[in-house]
């Protein structure tokens, strides 16, 4: 045959061949691993393909063309060729060779039931497969490539397989495909395809032969139920275990949640999720008796290769296949200098960084001015009202608060390592004595101490390109704009913190009739942002200050007292009973359109009712606001998520979703308690019912939906909104690169284990 090879033709050396990946498979079944059954497609399929009517010419041209840093262009090049390569015809001499031997793989179980034999060459009982692209650029001890191209699971049947080897030659196009080999140089790549047997996996995962984040040399063995899609997408917990090399024994155990698993529906032909029975939720996966053989297969390729490998195994009943293997191809950072110091306190890392400084202890406002540039604030608790103060301090240590409490929020908006429940440090530690913050484990060290970054907090950014989905920012003041060419936009704008910046509160300046104060107020501190992003948009969330956040602004002696603020008079419901405040709020927006920055938009918090969004927009109308002003809402009550199709059949523009205050009331924790910090769980199925159906509704109706409470800094919560359709993620400035990469990884699963007919754009 001139197109097929079967993986036992095939060497490490064939990847001009049969690519990357499908070297290393023949490669595996030459020196006897356990690898499923296939063949490859070689590359010359592929180039005949680009033969015909110049083909290759003319992609070449618009690929050279192309400029891959702009996004627009870079999708649109991709969509036109990948166009290109789905609408020409199979040559029929590639595809009789495909199907010939598509069919003896399906007879290679050498069945003797002549009934059964009969259907099979029917085509009634093909093999299922997976169709996996298996490029010349992927898998090669200097670049892995991983995932750049498409893989398609659990294919059967004559006509769905030679339409996914179309869709993954296709795929050697994808924008993130392109951009990645732009990058690296690679500008003449081909692409070989991989069809194998599919394992109706009842257990997958992912072994590295050296610890991928602190260089150990030892075994790393994650595994999940199921396929191990979900392991990747962040779907579930997997299990983690370490295994020695030397001694052959297991060092470490830890068992992840794993509630819903991807399994093949043989009725259907496909992956679908199933639930995990209750009592295997929190089982472990894998036997040792299982680990010490992965670990046993893992040695071996080790020793052939000569360097680390990343393997994908999975597991069918008690047999194990290994799906994959390339080369460990990032380089774990390591500490280079012990820490030697006497710790004095405790608490948890809220906002990462390290500093070394003097403490000042803030036990009232009366205190603030004694805070210096590269002190070392130390407080109760933060406040809006101390966000000024906080931007001078080098690190922030507090005795109260969770990850989403506000001096973590606020901490991590803006760049500054901060330490947060450490229940008493205004009593432990002392004005004026030098103390070294350590944000990334929590710990604050006597004196000034050399301090390095440990290994495993070191954040290895994966692959960025082009995405569906937008990237945008949390800010809080007009600074660090420099972030503006990297993200799609502002997804939440506070104004408190301008607010405090002025120190009189802005009810006692409606109250005084200086409405054109407040105004000024907003206007200063929005437009340099408006700009800065224009065109991309910007959302402006109206006041939503506690009664206790502004009771030491000028003003603030007359706030209420409420015994529980953070579920009191605050958001669109104090805006509502006093209208002056939003009012003011809607004609800055106004005035700063009037101007050309039309790319600023409102959106209301903490809203139960359509009647308080009607109630509001009445109010814009008033003012006069119109397009291109859009008008928004906030979920973050049960009430606003249950009741989303309301809000959007009265006219919502935008939803936002405010993940600390959704998970606080849904699961009735005060996010502000440490004691209770840790039931504090956004990844709870009851958040993500709520998240999920309102991205749902949203999709349904047109509507944008995206996320800006605390969990948009979180990969994991960002794989899972990615899957679930979100329409964008709006996260802390120091996490834009780590987000964007959790979405790039997310879109890529989706497109890959997507079946379709090529014609997938961002």
């Amino acid at each position: 045959m001139k197109y097929v090879l079967w993986l036992d033709q095939i060497t490490k050396d064939d990847v001009p061949v049969a690519g990357g990946k499908g070297a290393n498979l023949g490669e595996m079944v030459r020196i006897g691993l356990p690898v499923p059954s296939g063949f490859v497609v070689t590359t010359a399929g592929f180039d005949r393909v680009m033969q015909i009517n110049n083909l290759g010419v003319e992609i070449s041209k618009i690929v050279k063309q192309t400029n891959v840093e702009d996004t627009a262009s870079l999708v649109e090049a991709s969509k036109k060729i990948k166009h290109m390569i789905a609408s020409q015809e199979m040559p029929a001499e590639i595809k009789s060779e495909i199907v010939e031997t598509y069919k003896n793989l399906s007879y290679s179980d050498k069945i003797a039931d002549q009934r059964l034999l009969s259907l099979i060459s029917a085509g009634r009982e093909m093999a299922f497969v997976a169709v996996r692209s298996s490029a010349t650029a992927e898998d090669l001890p200097g670049a892995s490539f991983a995932g750049q191209q498409a893989s398609f699971l659990n294919v059967k049947g004559l006509k769905d397989v030679v339409e996914a080897v179309k869709n993954c030659w296709a795929s050697l196009f994808e924008p993130r495909a392109i951009f990645y080999r732009s990058k690296h140089g690679f500008e003449n790549a081909s692409i070989a395809i991989v069809v194998q047997r599919m394992v109706n996996a009842d257990k997958a995962g992912v072994m590295f032969t050296v610890d991928p984040t602190t260089g150990d040399n030892v075994t790393v063995i994650e595994a999940t139920w199921g396929l191990g899609e979900y392991l990747v997408l962040g779907e579930v917990s997997p299990d983690h275990y370490v295994v020695s090399k030397d001694e052959e024994k297991i060092i470490s155990v830890k068992i992840g949640k794993k509630p819903i698993a991807l399994m093949r529906d043989n009725a259907m032909g496909k992956s679908v999720p199933v639930k995990i029975p209750a009592d295997k939720i929190e089982a472990r996966v894998l036997s040792d008796d299982e680990l010490l053989r992965l670990a046993a297969y893992g040695r071996q390729l080790e020793e052939y290769y000569g360097h680390a490998q990343d393997i994908e195994f999975a597991i069918e009943k008690t047999t194990i296949r290994i799906v994959q293997t390339r080369a460990v191809t990032t380089e774990a950072k390591r500490s280079s200098r012990k820490i030697e110091g006497k710790q004095i306190l405790k608490g948890m890392g809220a906002s990462p960084g390290l500093a070394t400084g003097k403490v000042k202890i803030v036990r009232s406002m009366e205190d603030i001015t004694k805070i210096e540039e590269g002190d070392i604030l130390v407080t109760v608790m933060t406040s809006p009202d101390l966000v000024p103060t906080m931007s001078k301090s080098a690190a922030i240590v507090t005795d109260l608060g969770g990850s989403t409490s506000h001096a973590a929020i606020v901490s991590r908006e803006m760049g500054i390592p901060a330490i947060v429940g450490t229940e008493n440090a205004t009593k432990v530690l002392m004005d004026g004595e030098i103390v070294t913050v350590d944000a990334y484990n929590g710990i604050v060290y006597e004196g000034a101490v050399s301090v390095e970054r440990p290994s495993h907090a070191e954040e290895v950014v994966g692959p960025i390109g082009p995405t569906r989905t937008k990237v945008k920012v949390n800010l809080v003041f007009a600074e660090k704009l420099d972030v503006a060419p990297k993200a799609d936009g502002v997804g939440l704008l506070r104004i408190e913190h301008m607010i405090t910046k002025y120190g009189v509160h802005p009810a006692k300046l409606i109250r005084e009739g200086r409405p054109e104060d407040y105004i000024k107020i907003l206007i200063d501190g929005i437009r340099p942002i408006a700009k800065a992003f224009h065109p991309k948009p910007v959302w402006v969330r109206t006041l939503d200050a506690r009664s206790d956040e502004f009771r030491n602004l000028q003003g603030g002696d007359q706030e209420p007292r409420e015994d529980n603020p953070m579920l009191g008079w605050h958001g669109i419901r104090r805006s509502l009973d006093e209208p002056g405040l939003l009012r003011a709020e809607f004609e800055a927006v106004k005035r700063m359109a009037d101007e050309g920055l039309d790319n600023i938009h409102i959106i209301l918090p903490f809203i139960i009712t359509v009647d308080e969004f009607r109630q509001a927009r009445q109010i814009a109308d008033e003012v006069g606001i119109g397009k291109p002003m859009r008008l928004g809402i906030m979920v973050e009550t049960p009430a606003s998520a249950l009741a989303i199709e309301d809000f959007i059949r009265e006219g919502i523009e935008f939803v936002s979703f405010g993940t600390n205050d959704l998970t606080m009331l849904t699961l009735g924790i005060d996010r502000n308690n440490q004691k209770i910090a840790k039931l504090h769980s956004e990844f709870h199925p009851a958040v993500l019912r709520m998240l999920n159906y309102v991205v749902s509704m949203c999709n349904k109706h047109g509507i944008e939906s995206s996320i800006c409470g605390e969990a948009g800094s979180n990969p994991e919560m960002a794989k899972i909104l990615v899957k679930a359709g979100i329409g964008s993620v709006s996260c802390n400035i120091d996490a834009i690169d780590r987000i964007r990469s959790a979405v790039f990884s997310a879109e890529k699963e989706i497109l890959d284990s997507t079946r379709g007919d090529g014609e997938v754009t961002l």
